[in-house]
């Protein structure tokens, strides 16, 4: 998602998918599709008004310096590589995404993007989903012409992939003001049929191109982050509208998985190709108790003017967080200020970019 969306979900998102991973053996792949919470700085490279590469994103970093990452620090991403036990995945239009880089995977998200075309369309230049396949496409060509078709296959075969799609579809679509297109075209019941429709197509897709180990988030409580809450809520209750699509939505993707996996079989014996992955349910547990996950609140942005804290906060006079309030940038959260724990580890530096070819 943009940051002019809701985007207080990346911790929820880290501890609800990291459970989920398989236990690291050895390095392998990672393939990330989706949107703002895990792009990693592909809309650096592109025209668009979404983007993370201005202070305060990255202010948690050691150089505090802006990496692409909609957070203050690491993104989910960054957490599931330390995870496989790979280096960090590169923006698939970074020009160090090439050689022995390429056996690590890519990061394709786009910040802005949803299921449907016509999500985003105020952020203009913006990798689309489609777009996104597309580029899987060059990706593998680009690995085989390298390392020949059979070690690309197995690379692309043994790999783990995870796409975030959804948010964008209801608060940058269907909700992105009143009366719009989409809404006035469909009913909501309708409307969530309409883009699982549209997404099971995308996920046949990314099978069809070999991917076989795919987490599906859903989308989290985004009537309650502090984007909706400034436009929504008078006295900082959720948005009961906006959370009731993502409580309608979120069960139907999960039948949606079911049908696919019925459909494909197994992983090669590794059990569900597809596996959904309930951000809901973490996401309301950390706004019920955010000190919990290290934070004060989970209403605020961390830095910006206006109520709950969502404006101007790119501005570069924007005060940032005193080191006892909660690190979220946009409403991002990635790791808290306070002292780091094993689940919400201190962000630190990039690895050194040395691999073990798989």
């Amino acid at each position: 998602m943009a940051a002019s969306s809701w985007q207080v979900a990346l911790l929820a998102l880290a501890l609800c998918v990291l459970p989920a991973l398989p236990a690291a053996s050895a390095a392998r792949a990672f393939f990330i599709f989706g949107d703002s919470l895990v792009d990693n700085g592909n809309n650096n490279y592109l025209l668009t008004s979404a983007r993370a590469d201005s202070w305060p994103y990255g202010i948690d970093t050691p150089d505090h310096r802006a990496t692409g990452r909609f957070s203050n620090g690491k993104n989910v991403v960054d957490l599931i590589s330390e995870q496989i036990g790979s280096v960090p995945v590169l923006p698939y239009l970074s020009p160090e995404l090439d050689g022995q880089n390429l056996l690590v995977g890519a990061n394709f998200a786009s910040a802005g993007i949803g299921i449907l075309n016509d999500t985003g369309i105020q952020f203009a230049n913006i990798i689309r989903i489609s777009k996104q396949l597309t580029y899987f496409e060059q990706y593998k060509h680009r690995l085989a012409k390298l390392y020949g078709p059979e070690r690309a296959a197995r690379v692309v075969g043994g790999a783990l992939t995870l796409i975030t799609l959804g948010g964008n579809d209801f608060v940058n679509n269907y909700y992105l003001v009143p009366y719009s297109a989409r809404s006035r075209e469909f009913s909501l019941p309708d409307y969530i049929k309409y883009i699982l429709s549209e997404y099971k197509q995308v996920l046949r897709r990314i099978h069809g191109l070999g991917a076989r180990r795919i987490l599906v988030t859903g989308v989290g409580p985004i009537g309650c982050v502090p984007a909706e809450l400034a436009m929504h809520s008078l006295d900082g209750s959720c948005d009961p509208e906006l959370q009731r699509a993502s409580e309608a939505y979120n069960p139907q993707m999960e039948a949606m998985l079911n049908e696919l996996n019925a459909e494909v079989g197994s992983g090669g014996g590794n059990g569900a190709v597809f596996v959904a992955v309930n951000t809901r349910r973490m996401h309301d547990d950390f706004i019920a108790d955010p000190k919990a996950y290290g934070f004060v609140t989970a209403k605020e942005a961390c830095c910006g003017q206006g109520r709950f804290s969502t404006a101007s906060a790119s501005a570069p006079w924007c005060p940032a967080c005193a080191p006892t309030a909660t690190s979220t940038c946009s409403g991002t959260p990635s790791t808290p200020r306070s002292a780091p724990t094993a689940s919400s580890p201190r962000t630190t530096s990039p690895a050194p970019r040395t691999t073990s070819p798989p």
